[in-house]
């Protein structure tokens, strides 16, 4: 099984090939019963409903759901992310701007194996985003 250091090492003529793929694949299918094992802490947390008669401990308690609630929101859309991956993954299609078709790049698909744009595309995203939000 390949490492980070290997993929790193490799030329470019070999971006995903079959063993990157694969790297890839592992790595996303490890993030995936992680993300899976927090929702399901998330999910055990929510229905736990204590009744506290004091209005602090309420309100903690109040805060505290909100916050799983939210998080439990993330966790979702993570891991519709990466069952999208590993779908780019069967189809050959992961590693490749979704937008240009250029490569993503090994070092962006490291930090952000559900990268689906290379990082000049999402600056530009970003950009774009700053600039309505500001407004």
């Amino acid at each position: 099984m390949l490492t980070e250091e290997d993929i790193k090492a490799m030329p470019d003529e070999d971006y995903m090939n079959d063993a990157q793929l694969e790297f890839f694949r592992r790595r996303l299918l490890q993030m995936r019963q992680e993300v899976l094992q927090r929702e399901m802490d998330v999910k055990e947390r929510l229905h736990e409903r204590e009744v506290f008669a004091d209005p602090a401990d309420r309100a903690t308690a109040e805060e505290e759901h909100w916050l799983d609630l939210r998080l439990r929101e993330r966790e979702s859309l993570l891991l519709r992310k990466i069952d999208d991956a590993l779908r780019r993954i069967e189809s050959k299609e992961y590693g490749y701007c979704e937008k240009t078709g250029d490569p993503i790049g090994i070092p962006r698909l490291l930090a952000r194996p559900t990268a689906t744009v290379c990082v000049d595309v999402k600056g530009q995203d970003e950009r774009v985003e700053a600039q309505y939000r500001d407004r």
